[in-house]
């Protein structure tokens, strides 16, 4: 498996992805007729605009052979932290070291560009599998909120946090 920094060609396929994961993993979390609809538009349409100017420096992308695995991205926020916004597996490839080796990416990646910055991230209270995994990996729960989605619903979630300059042992 190689993990790399995406590229300007990678974004439709981070969409895909994306959107494949997302009703997969959400699937009795968020309603029905949004990840019903045409949900990998609207993922590609975020892609293209978070990558409009030009790729993020904090999106990686996990392959072996020119498939797609996984993908994660982050990127620092004006409250002083970064923001792992996204890690996503392949549906059917979680539980594979994927998701480990894309965080110990970003973290590596956030205490180099980042150094006094902590990461933190945003998960659906109803995504167990997601919590469970975050917290093997040294997440600390900071905070409960409700997430609002410009779909029109809102969800609980919670923060996991780490420290500034985190690794993966």
């Amino acid at each position: 498996m190689l993990i790399r920094g995406a590229r300007a060609g990678d974004v439709a396929a981070i969409a895909a992805l994306h959107a494949a994961s997302w009703r997969t993993a959400y699937a009795g979390m968020m309603p029905d007729e949004f990840l019903d609809g045409d949900l990998p538009a609207d993922r590609l349409a975020v892609w293209r605009e978070r990558c409009a100017a030009a790729v993020p420096p904090g999106l990686f992308m996990a392959e072996d052979g020119g498939e797609l695995l996984g993908f994660g991205y982050a990127t620092a926020t004006p409250d002083g932290r970064v923001l792992l916004d996204n890690l996503h597996a392949a549906p059917g490839r979680t539980r594979a070291g994927i998701g480990t080796r894309l965080l110990g990416t970003v973290f590596d990646w956030a205490a180099a560009a980042h150094p006094d910055r902590g990461v933190y991230l945003e998960v659906l209270q109803a995504n167990t599998p997601a919590i469970a995994f975050y917290e093997r990996h040294g997440g600390i729960r900071t905070d409960t909120r409700t997430a609002h989605f410009e779909q029109g619903f809102d969800l609980p979630e919670f923060e996991y946090s780490w420290p500034a300059g985190f690794r993966l042992h």
